[in-house]
Formats: structure tokens, C-alpha cells, sequence
């Protein structure tokens, strides 16, 4: 279920503790010291960066995901240590003090590999690579194995981001990062691979969670844990690591809150149709927090924004408190690989209907708002435009411009193996584009497409 081996390191790997922190402290740390975490801060979450009124970018996101998790995991961790005895010292320490780390970490990463501008972004570069010509789409077929093919025309943030933890790109450093086995593990929401036949109907299966390139790393990765198996063939198809479930349960609160916060502040929704839906999280014969008296404290709250903060804080108490209770119910259907649901799916009780009244507004009113709209068009326009100056490049090296966009290809992403794998080029031109934050993102589109000139430095 754990372990402190580093990819690309696991020659240094020691059971005992060397350090002040321990090991899924440092993965923490380096995630947070990292450029690609850093560059999170200028990419969209749901609306466009902010103006006037501040809204969540991934990285703020990704902060607020890491403090639930972390408490997800230290609740978790604390339930094990004290049912499941052990004399062995690694075990207790792991589940009393260092689960709730594994969590936070894996949160801090879950965001890392998607593109500019939101979940548009990914749908852009899919779409860039079906919409080739027939002679373009003949050429990349006929040199790419069908993972690798649909790699790029489904691609996926969630795959990507295991690329970024783990690839050393053009470092001697094997192992990218070298975070520890566990929190990579917790990470992979998705533990297939895209040609593996995708099913809405299976939670693992929605999307897949590694790109061809990265098969070997995610077999290192399910044979550490011995991972399920439940493939039929030659395509990997896994169950979830259990981790996995907690680092979702995470997300899935905070996008759902932060989301419906942002919107309020935005003034998508009212402050009476926003504490309305809210105020139903709370049972009024409670003994503890009962509706009444959250209504009372709101409403001799004067400032409305802290209105909204104070009920989100008590409501993800509250959903940490029960997911943590699902998770604890169902550990033995997680263990076996059987339960294909998410925890907040599974959330049942008086929290069930405003839970889903929340991400029935968003889909509706908030996802579909004007400026949400404008940034996803955005995002097809800027990332398609960018795409379709350098992937001609990879393919018609001979054409009067190749030469010098490939210039404008950092030196970290070019391929330079002699062997002039296609799919590896094609790859360094997506590493390139999906790592841009949506400001750069827009400048390089202007500049490359003559809209505006390059500054003389």
C-alpha cells in the first residue's frame, strides 16, 4: 500500500527515516518549489483570470485540494493505525503521521498536466489532431501505434500530468521529479491506457491515465503495489490504487464549493439563491450545527462574502467528516478493486440532495456562463493556432519555416534521439503547448500568427 522508493532513485531507497521531513513531505515540497506547479498560478480553473474580482486559477485550486486532502488522509490513516494493529514501527508511523502527507502531495500534483485554458484546452489539442487532413492523419497513423495515435486525438490532462512528475525530458535525472512510488500512485485516477477501450459506465475507466511513453513507468508503479490486473489483453487495464479515492474525494468537494464561491462573488448567482443552497447541507434537528443556528451566525455575519466563506468552511467539514466515513464502510470493496464509484457519489443522507442540486446549478448556470463560454472558444482558437504552425514543422521538416519554429521550441522539450520517432516529436511539440500558462499561451499566438510584433530585448 506504501512505500518511500523514489522513481528513478530506488537504488537509495532506506526503510528507515533520514530526514526531518519525511518522504512524502519532500514530494510535497518539491512540487511546491517546482515551475510546472508555479506556472498553475496563469491557468484558467473555471473562469478567466481575474480582473477587478479575484476567482480560482489551478494553483489556488490545487492549495485548497491539498488541505483537504491532507485531512481526508489524516483521518483515514488514523482509523487503520488503530484497527489494524501492527508491531511493525514503518506501518504505524506510515498510517498515524504520514498518510495525510501521501494525500496532500498527490492533491498538490492532480492538476499539474493540464493544459491552458481550462478543460477546453485538452479538448483543443484532441481536436487539432482529428481535424488534420487525410494525407497528415495517413502519414501519423502509419508511423504511430494505435496508443500512441489516440494519445494525441483524446488527449488527456490527467495523463499528461504523470508525463510531467515522471519524464526527465532532456535531464540526466531518470525519474523526473523522483517523487516517491506513493504518491505517484495516488495520483493515477485512471489506471489505463487510451487505447484500452474507455467506459463512462466504470469510474477507472472514464478516461485513462497514462500515455504510451509512460507505459513502463505505470507498470513499475502497479507492480510496487500489486496492483489488480484487469486486463484481457495486451492493452493494461488496472484497478485504482485505494489512495486514489481520497485524493478524488478532495478534489471533488473543493471544485463543487470553490466553484459555487466564485460564482457568487462573480454575481452568476445571488447571495440569497447562494446561502439558500447551502443552508440545506444542515439538518435542523442536529445536535451540533443545526440549520437555525448556522442561520443565525450567517445572518449576524455583516460582510456577505464571509457569509458564503463561513458556510463553505462548515460544509467541507462536513463532507470530509462523511467521506471519511464512506471510504472507512466501503475498504474492503476498495481494497479488492470492486467499488466504482466516487466517494462523493456515494454521499447518501440529507447531504445527497443539496450536494447534487450544487453540481446540477454549475453544469447549468455557472459552466455555461458567458465569459466560461468565451474562454473555451478562446482556448480551441490560441491552442489550435499554436498547433498548426508546429506540428507541420515535425512533419514537413523541408518547409521554409520548420527550421526556425523549431528554434522557438525550448531546448528541454526538442527530441533528440537519432532514432526520429515521430511520436516522440509530435510529443515534444504537445509537451511544449500543454505546459504554457494562458498568458503565454496568447502572446505566442499573436506573435506567430503576425497579429503582433515580438519586442526587441
Amino acid at each position: 500500500m506504501y512505500s518511500p522508493k523514489r522513481l528513478g532513485q530506488e537504488h537509495k531507497y532506506t526503510e528507515g527515516q533520514d530526514s526531518v521531513r519525511n518522504p512524502y513531505q519532500i514530494d510535497y515540497d518539491r512540487l511546491i518549489f517546482s515551475s510546472p506547479f508555479r506556472r498553475l498560478q496563469n491557468k484558467t480553473q473555471v473562469f478567466p483570470l481575474p480582473g477587478s474580482i479575484f476567482v480560482h486559477n489551478r494553483l489556488t485550486h490545487s492549495l485548497e485540494v491539498a488541505c483537504v486532502g491532507r485531512s481526508l488522509g489524516s483521518i483515514i490513516g488514523q482509523r487503520i493505525a488503530e484497527n489494524y494493529e501492527s508491531d511493525n514501527p514503518t506501518f504505524q508511523r506510515f498510517y498515524n503521521y504520514e498518510l495525510g502527507s501521501v494525500i496532500s502531495a498527490a492533491c498538490l500534483a492532480h492538476d499539474i498536466g493540464n493544459p491552458p485554458f481550462g478543460h477546453s484546452g485538452e479538448k483543443a489539442i484532441s481536436a487539432y489532431f482529428l481535424n488534420l487532413s487525410e494525407k497528415e492523419k495517413s502519414f501519423i497513423r502509419e508511423n504511430l501505434n494505435n496508443n500512441q495515435y489516440k494519445d494525441l486525438t483524446n488527449f488527456e490532462g490527467n495523463a499528461n500530468g504523470l508525463r510531467l512528475l515522471t519524464h526527465h525530458f532532456n535531464e540526466n535525472t531518470p525519474g523526473g521529479m523522483r517523487l516517491t512510488y506513493t504518491t505517484l500512485a495516488s495520483m493515477i485516477k485512471y489506471p489505463c491506457e487510451s487505447g484500452a477501450g474507455m467506459s463512462k459506465q466504470v469510474l477507472s475507466r472514464k478516461k485513462y491515465g497514462f500515455f504510451d511513453s509512460e507505459r513502463e513507468t505505470f507498470l513499475k508503479i502497479a507492480n510496487e503495489f500489486g496492483l489488480i490486473s484487469n486486463s484481457s489483453g495486451r492493452e493494461l487495464i488496472y484497478a485504482r490504487h485505494p489512495f486514489v479515492f481520497l485524493v478524488e474525494a478532495a478534489d471533488d468537494i473543493c471544485y463543487q464549493l470553490i466553484d459555487w464561491e466564485d460564482a457568487y462573488r462573480l454575481k452568476i448567482i445571488t447571495l440569497k439563491k447562494a446561502i439558500e443552497v447551502l443552508l440545506e447541507f444542515f439538518q435542523e434537528n442536529a445536535e451540533r450545527d443545526s440549520r437555525s443556528k448556522i442561520k443565525s451566525v450567517v445572518d449576524a455575519i455583516v460582510d456577505d462574502k464571509q457569509k458564503i466563506a463561513f458556510l463553505r468552511a462548515k460544509i467541507i467539514s462536513i463532507l470530509i467528516e462523511r467521506c471519511s466515513d464512506i471510504f472507512w464502510e466501503n475498504r474492503e470493496a476498495i481494497l479488492s478493486g470492486t467499488y466504482e464509484k466516487s466517494l462523493t457519489d456515494d454521499l447518501g443522507g440529507h447531504i445527497c440532495k443539496p450536494f447534487q442540486e450544487l453540481k446540477q446549478i454549475s453544469n447549468e448556470e455557472i459552466y455555461n456562463y458567458r465569459s466560461a463560454i468565451e474562454i473555451e472558444l478562446a482556448g480551441y482558437k490560441i491552442l489550435g493556432g499554436i498547433l498548426e504552425e508546429f506540428v507541420p514543422a515535425i512533419i514537413q521538416p523541408d518547409k521554409a519555416t520548420s527550421p526556425k519554429l523549431m528554434r522557438l521550441l525550448p531546448d528541454q522539450f526538442k527530441y533528440k534521439g537519432e532514432d526520429n520517432n515521430l511520436y516522440f516529436r509530435l510529443q515534444s511539440v504537445v509537451d511544449f503547448v500543454s505546459g504554457m500558462t494562458d498568458i503565454y499561451a496568447v502572446d505566442l499566438y499573436r506573435k506567430i500568427k503576425g497579429i503582433a510584433l515580438p519586442e526587441l530585448k
